[in-house]
């Protein structure tokens, strides 16, 4: 197989490491807890009744960890999960922390026009607090 992350979600954020055949980004958005976990698939695998019953349990698995870290260090009073791509064909999940005040309460964050660049320091944080929450390598 040779996976290659599409290159407008690795344009988007941060990668933190590789979790439960995927790759695990931070989206570079401020104003969300946003993540997103990229199986590694082939192309042409979107959806995710389409992935081999091992991989689908590996990554379900991984959204639930992702979940978990996102719940316990920003706790959000709720989480959203998704695998839309209507716009990024490309197979992965959104897993994001909301709030009551957040600027798109209680609408969805990807039909949400506003962003705000996390500062260097905020990207450091989170991903040296993911890589531990998560047991992951650089």
């Amino acid at each position: 197989m040779a996976f290659e992350l599409h290159p407008r979600l690795a344009a988007g954020g941060f990668e933190i490491g590789k979790l439960g055949g995927c790759v695990l980004l931070l989206k570079n958005n401020a104003l969300f807890p946003w993540f997103l976990l990229v199986p590694e698939v082939d192309e042409g695998i979107e959806d995710l009744h389409q992935l081999e019953p091992g991989h689908y349990i590996e990554v379900m698995l991984a959204v639930r960890q992702v979940s978990e870290f996102v719940s316990s260090y920003f706790e959000p009073e709720k989480l959203n999960v998704a695998c839309i791509g209507n716009q990024v064909r490309h197979m992965h999940v959104h897993i994001v922390g909301r709030f009551l005040d957040d600027p798109a309460w209680p609408g969805t964050v990807w039909a949400f026009d506003g962003k705000k660049s996390l500062s260097i320091t905020e990207v450091e944080g989170i991903l040296a607090a993911a890589r531990e929450f998560l047991k992951m390598d650089e």
